[in-house]
């Protein structure tokens, strides 16, 4: 997972105190601040689509990405918060976003719906496995209340990809 480089250089007076120790928190920092950056791009595209959707199943599709979109942004503050109670540094900005992110930007002025769908399908999936992996460094370094957190938003984005799975199904 690609890490954050600003963790290495907290300044005094955004540190914080904490029993994991400074490998952990620069550890757990790296693994969890990709997920911010994808947690934010995910958010964009689920949006985009949300707002350029067109064809028969507007309605649904529209509501659905629209209930999805809230769920990813939700869990944005909620990672970046933990990142900080860790003593670690997050997101500073849009650059530092995609130098982080995995999940590939959507530029095209028409997409399908149903390759709306899948996109969407994938990049949750994807999210899903990222956010395990994540769970694994916290696991290793002890950090149960963060490992908590992932559970739970893997559980939301399984969620996430069985509705989108089952709404591209039909």
């Amino acid at each position: 997972m690609k890490g954050s480089t600003l963790s290495k250089s907290i300044s005094n007076k955004l540190a914080v105190s904490n029993n994991l120790g400074e490998d952990a928190r620069d550890e757990i920092t790296a693994a969890v601040n990709p997920l911010v950056a994808d947690a934010f791009a995910l958010y964009v595209k689920t949006q985009n689509f949300h707002w350029h959707l067109s064809g028969p199943h507007f309605r649904d599709y529209h509501l659905l990405f629209d209930e999805q979109a809230d769920q990813i942004f939700a869990m944005i503050d909620v990672l970046a918060e933990r990142v900080r109670k860790l003593g670690g540094i997050t997101i500073h900005s849009i650059s530092h976003i995609a130098q982080l992110q995995t999940i590939e930007d959507d530029n095209q002025a028409f997409v399908d719906p149903k390759d709306m769908l899948f996109r969407l399908l994938e990049d949750n999936k994807n999210m899903a496995d990222n956010m395990r992996a994540a769970h694994q460094v916290c696991e290793d370094n002890n950090d149960v209340a963060t490992t908590s957190i992932l559970e739970i938003f893997i559980d939301e984005t399984e969620r996430r990809s069985w509705f989108l799975f089952e709404a591209a199904s039909n």
